[in-house]
């Protein structure tokens, strides 16, 4: 069964979270997905709060930068989450973007270098490994969980690049795309992806996970046009506007070109960004198999 998830965009302040969340608990969506776009509510933060009012769904974040905090701080932060709530967080990286990281102080040289330092520390940190590594962006001496998981983490890395996308196939779990992905760039992605899965000696499934920007309502053509036309890197046929027919029909093309999971955002100036995550859970959910 196709797993299908919404985003609580960043644009919905703190004090709705909630309000997002019983909406996911409650209308029939399997995920709910957070995003740590700098400078809105931190990941960490938002997914604590759902994971807290919640029993049922899991929580994804997508995705934690890795320039922007040391991975011992990340894997504390996870473990605590993970041990809470086991089975119900699903925590992702990536190189966060780059313009925000100048902005910061934590730009690197190489994003890549750090992202593949910070999966392979991290996966070591939370299943309990004592780590150490002198690299070029990570540098960790003798460092352990007191508190790892009980049960396994799957770490999920956001790529888009062919060698991010082979980069996470080697060292994640999974993988998730941009919603300016079209079901041929998803194809695209898997071909590169398993390049790196096969490089891993890892057997167990490597998850990819689709986003589709989706509108719905009277105006949603002109809103995801518009939203579209804001992202040089958007592929013609990506996203979807009109009811939940037509956004369940786009969910089956993403599966078809091989997704496992598909996660449906709104547009940044949809009306109601809760009303949407409760669109996707009874009225999207029930046509998707």
């Amino acid at each position: 069964m196709t797993v299908l998830g919404a985003v609580s965009m960043p644009h919905l302040p703190p004090e709705h979270l909630a309000a997002a969340a019983d909406a996911a608990e409650h209308s029939g969506v399997d995920e709910l997905w957070v995003w740590e776009d700098c400078f809105w509510g931190g990941a960490i933060a938002s997914a604590a709060t759902i994971l807290a009012r919640t029993e049922r769904i899991r929580v994804g974040i997508g995705v934690m930068p890795t320039p922007l905090r040391n991975v011992a701080v990340t894997a504390m932060e996870l473990s605590v989450l993970l041990r809470a709530h086991p089975g119900r967080l699903v925590p992702g990286v990536g190189h966060g973007v780059q313009e925000w990281m100048g902005q910061i102080g934590a730009r690197v040289e190489s994003p890549l270098t750090l992202l593949r330092e910070q999966l392979d520390a991290l996966r070591g940190l939370l299943g309990g490994e004592k780590v150490s590594v002198d690299g070029r962006y990570v540098r960790l001496d003798g460092v352990s969980l007191v508190y790892p998981p009980t049960v396994p983490t799957q770490l999920i890395a956001a790529a888009s690049g062919p060698k991010t996308l082979r980069l996470a196939g080697r060292y994640a779990d999974g993988v998730t795309l941009t919603s300016s992905t079209s079901p041929e760039g998803v194809r695209a992605a898997r071909t590169l992806i398993a390049e790196g899965v096969a490089k891993s000696g890892r057997t167990r499934p490597h998850r990819l996970i689709a986003n589709i920007e989706a509108a719905t309502g009277p105006d949603a053509a002109e809103r995801l046009a518009r939203a579209q036309a804001t992202r040089p890197s958007h592929q013609p046929g990506a996203g979807v506007a009109g009811d939940a027919h037509a956004i369940a029909d786009a969910v089956h093309r993403y599966v078809e070109a091989g997704a496992d999971t598909v996660i449906l955002q709104p547009t940044e100036d949809d009306p109601d960004l809760v009303g949407f995550i409760r669109f996707i859970g009874e009225q999207v959910r029930p046509l998707v198999s």
